[in-house]
């Protein structure tokens, strides 16, 4: 893995008025292999499918559920397809004319719990997203990078949403629109890897969480038109988690023209930034870290 001290020696000077977003999945054999994904542990044969998981947890909520969803995924009860982590590429041009890629590897879908054949979405509250998140090697992702993977998905699924009763923050409520989220991927693909999005909110890293501590941050949902219907918003409490929002998870480990590097690098370096985030500069490790 290269730093990108060496990058800057090249004289990368991102001219952020030629912004734009690739609709390609270069390199995503070679980039996203297994090894970034290493951190998940082996799901045991003997683990619950995620319909027996969510019976057990049907009458918890809130940190509660958090917590025992947790010890389920960082006991590596998630299904294989999402340890297949799918390329998104950024790209941009410098000052002078040349190319800059910056390509991400995510995950195909939300986390979810149980196994290929029997998995449910998991929505989290913030501490729990952020923790399983460092300890699993990745990062949540930033609303840009949340317009890319949108704009890239091989699936784009509509917005489903349900009545917003008090009951949307119930396991049963989860359960049911994730029945929904699969009878409506069903009709588009089967290939589990298939990167997919449109489903869910993603929880978020930003910056205004420095300033809005003990808050969520939540942002997409994006229409079929590519325009979210959440804009980004700090209005929940950190532990606060419905139907509706879904945690994907970003390898610490990006690609910037090929060459690995740490994705904390790209989003602190003052000329790539802004290839990642629309906020600038910012150490995702130390905001990551801080939330839990």
């Amino acid at each position: 893995m290269i730093r990108l001290a060496s990058l800057k020696r090249t004289a990368f000077a991102v001219h952020m008025a030629l912004l734009t977003f690739s609709a390609t999945h270069a390199h995503a054999a070679t980039t996203c292999g297994d090894a970034l994904s290493q951190a998940i542990p082996e799901r045991s044969a003997r683990a619950d499918g995620g319909s027996n998981v969510m019976d057990r947890l049907m009458s918890l909520g809130g940190s509660a559920r958090d917590a025992a969803v947790a010890d389920e995924v960082l006991a590596g009860n998630v299904p294989a397809s999402m340890r297949q982590l799918t390329a998104v590429s950024m790209d941009g041009q410098t000052a002078d004319g040349r190319k800059v890629k910056v390509t991400l590897c995510v995950t195909p879908d939300y986390l979810a719990v149980g196994s290929d054949r029997d998995n449910v979405r998991v929505p989290l509250g913030l501490p729990a997203a952020a923790r399983i998140a460092d300890e699993l090697g990745f990062f949540l992702p930033t609303t840009r990078m949340v317009d890319a993977i949108y704009q890239q998905a091989e699936v784009q699924l509509s917005p489903s949403p349900m009545d917003p009763t008090n009951a949307m923050v119930t396991t049963a409520y989860l359960v049911r629109h994730n029945i929904t989220v699969n009878d409506m991927r069903a009709r588009q693909t089967r290939r589990l890897d298939a990167l997919t999005a449109g489903q869910k909110k993603d929880v978020v890293l930003t910056t205004r969480l420095f300033a809005k501590r003990g808050k969520v941050a939540i942002y997409g949902w994006h229409r079929t038109n590519g325009r979210p219907i959440q804009p980004l918003s700090t209005v929940h409490g950190a532990e606060y988690a419905d139907y509706s929002h879904g945690i994907r998870l970003v390898s610490q480990t990006a690609f910037v023209n090929g060459e690995a590097v740490d994705l904390a690098d790209v989003m602190q370096d003052p000329q790539l930034a802004a290839l990642v985030s629309s906020e600038g500069p910012v150490d995702p490790a130390r905001l990551q870290a801080s939330l839990y």
